[in-house]
């Protein structure tokens, strides 16, 4: 591997840190204060640093981006991903809420059929089943020690499906647009949102609890650029299997903040939800690396 893969790899696996960290905090401080607000104040850093950063040129290719109206309903279906995930917080561990949040890039594939008219083939069918199987285990519905299919359990599972159908319209409406623009229309429309909802019901905060809040939109933001500089310095498919180390620092978190220690079925469950994400990842080249040339003609 060269070093500028190699520092890809570095960055994505740093960038994927600091998202756990973020969802930590937010776990830290939804036991006492409601999640719009927490977005609130994480939104408000992240546009800080954009206009920042960007300043009036980066306002106004935000305004006419040719992709601000599909940008809308994309971060609407985020903005319910973030409500449905972090009220889940008060009652799973970080590790359970990870474990579901990897059930999306399941729901992509399935996703990609109706929405992207892709051709799906048999290996994402068979990581789909595996995928599904990983987090039924993960629940443990039968089980009277397990999570069961509670009202958390369903929100994160909600957050899981909104977050694949915002993505899969990513996909299809947003690729070509820079990295910063999106953060600046994103962070802008939850700021509008979210601080309608706080203008009617803003829940007094200490010192601490502000400064936690802001953190959430520093590691938001530093991640989503490390995230990007990784794409331009190695190939998606090196890329792709360390998004799975947010699992492995969702565990370490969880154990170390809160002393969890997951049940045996959620690590088997996420085991299975990784190995299904490697499925559809080396299947696939497997599949292209002894499929016959097109003949001549």
């Amino acid at each position: 591997m060269s070093k500028t893969a190699l520092s890809g790899v570095l960055l994505t696996i740093g960038s994927y840190f600091l998202f756990s960290l973020q969802d930590a905090s937010v776990k830290l401080l939804v036991t006492n204060l409601p999640v719009f607000q927490i977005l609130f104040i994480r939104s408000v850093v992240i546009f800080t640093g954009c206009l920042l950063i960007g300043r009036q040129q980066l306002v106004d290719k935000a305004i006419h981006s040719p992709v601000l109206k599909p940008l809308f309903l994309r971060n609407l279906l985020l903005l319910s991903a973030w409500l449905c995930y972090y009220n889940a917080a008060r009652d799973l561990g970080l590790a359970e809420l990870t474990t579901f949040y990897y059930a999306s890039p399941v729901l992509i594939t399935l996703l990609a059929v109706p929405i992207l008219k892709e051709d799906v083939p048999a290996i994402r069918w068979l990581a789909v089943a595996l995928g599904f199987i990983g987090v039924i285990v993960a629940c443990n519905p039968i089980a009277s020690h397990g999570l069961r299919l509670s009202l958390p359990v369903g929100l994160a599972l909600s957050a899981a499906v909104f977050w694949a159908i915002s993505t899969v319209l990513l996909r299809k409406t947003a690729l070509h647009e820079k990295t910063m623009v999106q953060m600046t229309i994103s962070s802008g429309f939850f700021i509008v949102l979210t601080g309608a909802a706080c203008a009617f019901f803003w829940t007094p905060v200490s010192l601490k609890e502000l400064l936690l809040m802001s953190s959430t939109g520093l590691f938001a933001g530093i991640a989503q650029f490390a995230l990007f500089e990784s794409f331009r310095r190695a190939p998606v498919s090196i890329l792709a299997p360390f998004e799975y180390t947010s699992l492995i620092w969702a565990f370490i978190l969880g154990f170390v903040i809160w002393g969890d220690i997951p049940r045996h079925n959620v690590f088997f469950g996420a085991g299975l939800i990784f190995f299904a994400g490697l499925v559809i990842l080396f299947g696939e080249r497997l599949i292209k690396g002894v499929s016959p040339p097109p003949s001549a003609s």
